[in-house]
């Protein structure tokens, strides 16, 4: 019986679990972590520490071996799965591939074949103070982008990378080769070239990263540094969409503490306000201290200066 404490940290693990190569060079980090930051070695006696160790690893395989027993003793009694009554039909192409997929699978997340990549958006829907988003992509859904070797979505705390392996055999961790660093990320299979490497459009705190594999898709999650922006992209280089047409509601303001909030909203009002080609917060701002000096200093003409 697993206890619920005993999976508090289990997310973590993965995730260290994940970068090793098998079970040997997972335990020499962690009694390598002992050695460096720890007097486990040194604080008591050679025999205490072994015992110690010992103690656990027979503690944990005596509830593994109860575990499997009584999982064996389980499958031995579970009835038999009872056949579905034999049909005929016409099967077509997209059907027989439907066949190989258990319906027990969950339904993948990445982008299908058929559904199309992220567009530019259309010189007409274009409003007015938005000569500069000419050319950049409408954003996704989840206010990112589909491009041909990856996706991603976002928050403006979090990113989501999705970057589908097209092979034909199940991928498992130990095929991957994901490094991901402050300022560039990279996907891919061992002994083949990256699908996705590059300098990323800004930095992330890499503490807070994490990769699984989701059928077959590699599902990279980052953290950003600076919560309170959009990115256009995640590596430089790539087509930007246009954060201008980013929806709000799909940042979930209300998760935020009240100062990031402010802030958050603060930009967006500028942000609209420059689409609309009306002046931003601190622009009023600057105007109201101007009008209020103006108005204390009615001798002085004001007529010939320049505002900025």
């Amino acid at each position: 019986m697993v206890v619920a404490s005993e999976e508090k940290f289990d997310s973590m693990f993965l995730h260290i679990a994940q970068q090793h190569e098998g079970i040997a060079p997972l335990l020499d980090t962690f009694f390598g972590f002992l050695r460096r930051k720890t007097d486990f070695y040194t604080g008591v006696e050679k025999a205490q520490a072994k015992e110690l160790v010992l103690k656990h690893f027979n503690q944990h395989l005596h509830v593994a071996l109860q575990e499997k027993m009584n999982k064996e003793k389980t499958d031995r009694y579970d009835p038999p799965p009872q056949p579905e009554p034999a049909s005929i039909e016409e099967i077509t192409t997209e059907g027989a591939k439907a066949l190989g997929e258990s319906p027990s699978q969950p339904k993948e997340k990445v982008r299908e074949e058929n559904e199309p990549l992220s567009k530019e958006i259309e010189e007409e829907k274009l409003e007015e103070g938005e000569e500069s988003e000419k050319g950049k992509l409408l954003p996704n859904s989840g206010n990112g982008a589909n491009y041909e070797t990856y996706s991603f979505t976002q928050t403006l705390e979090e990113l989501e990378i999705r970057v589908p392996l097209k092979v034909d055999f199940k991928v498992k961790s130990k095929d991957c080769k994901i490094s991901i660093l402050e300022r560039s990320i990279t996907v891919g299979l061992k002994n083949q070239e990256p699908i996705v490497k590059g300098e990323i459009y800004n930095k992330i705190l890499t503490d807070e990263a994490m990769w699984v594999l989701d059928n077959n898709c590699v599902v990279v999650t980052v953290e950003k540094f600076n919560k309170v922006e959009w990115w256009p992209t995640i590596f430089k280089g790539d087509k930007e969409i246009s954060t201008r047409k980013i929806q709000p509601e799909n940042s979930k303001l209300g998760d935020l503490d009240g100062e990031t909030r402010s802030m958050v909203e603060k930009m967006m009002y500028d942000q609209r306000q420059k689409a609309a080609g009306l002046p931003t917060s601190d622009d009023q701002k600057k105007a109201d201290v101007m009008k209020k000096f103006m108005d204390q200093h009615p001798e002085m003409d004001f007529s010939k200066c320049k505002w900025g």
